[in-house]
């Protein structure tokens, strides 16, 4: 792994994100109405790959900035949970997932048997950062159609 690709990966997943819960926080804290901060972290943050050894420990450190941010931060009513997505099929994956082979393997191995579209994330979003989940904190939610339990 090149060292600027590594990183340039770690300052934008975990840097960044670490940065943008910050200033978030501080402004819920300013506003004292809490609130709720949700990251995207990936399945990549409980499984490894050998081709990602620069992109799953930032999501490992996503997961557990929100574990962090939540004994942290959950005093102030600021609710901090992350998700973790399986593969979804967004523009930055797109010619990766063109090669048919490689859709039929990773689709065969989710058993919902598709791949996720962005709309399969911003529900789950959305309800972690509605009243509906007024009393989680600290959760991850896997947003993976199964595919996580079937590499078990």
């Amino acid at each position: 792994m090149p060292r600027e690709v590594y990183l340039k990966t770690v300052n934008t997943n975990l840097n960044g994100a670490y940065f943008a819960v910050q200033a978030a926080a501080n402004q819920m804290k300013s506003q004292g109405k809490g609130g709720a901060i949700i990251a995207v972290s990936s399945i990549s943050a409980l499984v490894g790959g050998s081709m990602q050894t620069h992109y799953t420990p930032t999501k490992a450190g996503l997961h557990s900035l929100m574990q962090s941010c939540a004994i942290a931060l959950g005093p102030y009513g600021i609710r901090c949970n992350s998700v973790l997505p399986g593969t979804i099929a967004t523009d930055i994956n797109k010619d990766d997932l063109a090669d048919e082979e490689k859709l039929a393997y990773m689709t065969s191995r989710t058993p919902l048997g598709r791949l996720g579209e962005p709309d399969d994330v911003a529900g789950p979003i959305v309800f972690l950062a509605s009243d509906m989940a007024k009393y989680v904190i600290g959760a991850s939610l896997l947003v993976d159609g199964g595919l996580f339990v079937n590499l078990q």
